[in-house]
């Protein structure tokens, strides 16, 4: 019986097959892959030929997930799913999401001749949906998994006016059918997932690797903010209601209390109406995504931005409303799979691994409703994530494919 690749060998196929998957959804300087594109159906099509590769059987489920599975000591055991999603951000980099992906397959590729000796089937899944890019509704795939998908979904739609039901149609599903796409919690051991950290953390810790504690939950809202245009030149300060000068103070305020509160907000995107040059805006319309650590945390700062906004609004003559758009409760990874990622990180020589609690959402939050989960981070260059710099090194994936195969054998070693 052969044993596994070196590691460096299998670090290396991984980051050919992560720019693999960009070169199919290149755009001027980075990345673009959105849910239910033909990029997303070549972008699995890649994904289960790699899958095929490593001796698992594939499927793709009726929300555009695809599967592999590797089969146990003995046919139809549950199953330890190991996985991350193939959709991006606008102008992404190279590594969110999918770095988990092909790493999760590597370490398929490498257990596939021992197979026989875990006390459960071993799976690989590539969401579909986790950025929530194109309908601006994030965790579709994994939401779908865990049996929470929405039919109020069905009749969002892109910016073109294409609408979920009509883009799935059109890559193949069924929407009627999406409910099979839901997973038992009797047929999973539980969830572990690869990612790179999207912070600065580990780089500053000089560590290559690190466990997730808990994953922040996050809300979303738009937010508007409503005066009156009326002619830049002929209308006094007095009279003005000034709804991008109200927002800027919104803004600014987001930042100030994020940082008095130890949260995190972020306004994205802004936009002024009507737009003219010689106008006082009218109306602003903004994107507001607050997260804490703790959900009650996070509640409290939205809170507090709120009552900012109205009290601006108040002073200045305008209206100012905020209207969710995505909330997320925090997760807390589980105990014992969070001591196999520990023990697969000693396994690589940090015998102390840094334990980090994740700012950024992942599909470990929605899978949490039906099973056990647990996160890995590997570290990325100065944190950069969700643009075109995200950069990783070969040495840090090495350690990172050693130490996700090295929490398998732990789970399987604590279930025998």
């Amino acid at each position: 019986m052969s044993g596994p690749a070196p590691a460096s060998a299998a670090a290396r196929r991984a980051l050919q097959r992560c720019a693999a998957l960009a070169a199919i959804s290149s755009m001027p300087g980075g990345v673009e892959r959105v849910h239910l594109s033909p990029e997303h159906a070549r972008a699995n099509a890649l994904a289960a030929g790699w899958m095929a590769q490593a001796g698992l059987a594939t499927w793709r489920d009726q929300a555009g997930n695809q599967w592999g599975r590797l089969e146990g000591r003995e046919p139809g055991l549950p199953a330890l799913v190991l996985g991350s999603h193939l959709d991006t951000v606008s102008d992404a980099g190279r590594y969110d999401g999918v770095l988990g992906v092909v790493s999760a397959i590597e370490v398929a590729h490498r257990l596939r001749e021992r197979a026989d000796e875990l006390p459960f089937a071993l799976e690989v899944v590539a969401f579909s949906d986790e950025e929530g890019t194109r309908f601006a509704t994030a965790l579709m795939g994994s939401k779908a998994v865990a049996g929470q998908w929405d039919q109020d979904w069905w009749e969002r739609a892109d910016a073109d006016g294409v609408t979920v039901r009509e883009a799935a149609l059109a890559f193949g599903l069924d929407p009627a059918r999406v409910g099979e796409a839901a997973r038992r919690p009797a047929d999973l051991v539980g969830y572990l997932e690869l990612h790179i950290e999207q912070g600065p953390q580990l780089e500053s810790a000089g560590r290559a690797l690190g466990v997730v504690t808990s994953i922040a939950g996050a809300r979303r809202f738009t937010g508007h903010v409503a005066g009156q245009a009326r002619h830049a030149g002929g209308t006094p300060y007095p009279r003005r209601r000034d709804a991008l000068v109200a927002a800027a103070d919104v803004v600014l305020a987001v930042e100030r209390l994020a940082v008095e509160l130890d949260g995190i907000a972020t306004v994205g995107r802004l936009q002024a109406f009507p737009g003219g040059v010689n106008v006082v805006p009218g109306l602003v319309e903004f994107s507001l995504d607050v997260r804490a650590e703790r959900d009650a945390d996070r509640d409290d700062l939205v809170e507090r931005i709120r009552a900012h906004g109205e009290a601006v609004s108040r002073a200045r003559g305008t209206t100012f409303e905020l209207v969710e758009t995505h909330s997320a409760p925090g997760v807390v990874c589980d105990g014992a799979l969070s001591a196999s990622i520990a023990e697969g990180i000693a396994a690589t020589g940090d015998a102390d691994p840094v334990r980090l609690w994740s700012r950024a959402g992942h599909d470990a939050m929605a899978v949490a409703a039906i099973t056990p989960v647990a996160m890995l981070f590997v570290r990325c260059e100065d944190g950069i994530s969700h643009a075109p710099g995200e950069n990783v090194t070969v040495e840090d994936v090495a350690h990172g494919i050693d130490a996700f195969e090295a929490a398998v054998h732990d789970v399987a070693r604590r279930r025998r």
